[in-house]
């Protein structure tokens, strides 16, 4: 099992950053690979990036094509955290965005295929 808890949402202006984080319990979080996802409302939720430790300091990532280029995925695993850099920020971006875990290996984009989920944390950018 692992819970997952998000913080670091708010309102900013467009062309402004957030830094998400998403702190894991559990003894395994290194073994899990950890996705963002989105929704904003009346949208279907939507995958933004996911990564998995390979070891060492060997990470693979994964980026939504709308995100690329301004977001960015991390994760520190002595803090059981991982982190959704957001930069560039525009009003379509806003949503609400929740972190998930799952054991698979490949970088999956299927919301289905994650079996763990945070509650979810607001961010709101204005135009």
């Amino acid at each position: 099992q692992v819970q997952l808890v998000e913080s670091g949402g708010g309102l900013v202006q467009a062309g402004g950053s957030l830094r998400l984080s998403c702190a894991a319990s559990g003894r395994t979080f290194s073994s899990y690979a950890m996705g963002w996802f989105r929704q904003a409302p009346g949208k279907e939720r939507e995958f933004v990036a996911s990564i998995r430790w390979s070891g060492g300091s060997v990470y693979f990532t994964r980026y939504a094509d709308s995100v690329k280029g301004r977001f960015t995925i991390s994760r520190d695993n002595a803090k059981n955290t991982v982190y959704l850099q957001m930069n560039s920020l525009k009003p379509e971006d806003t949503a609400v965005y929740s972190c998930a875990a799952t054991i698979r290996v490949e970088l999956t984009s299927l919301p289905h295929e994650y079996p763990y989920w945070g509650q979810g944390t607001q961010v709101t950018v204005s135009s």
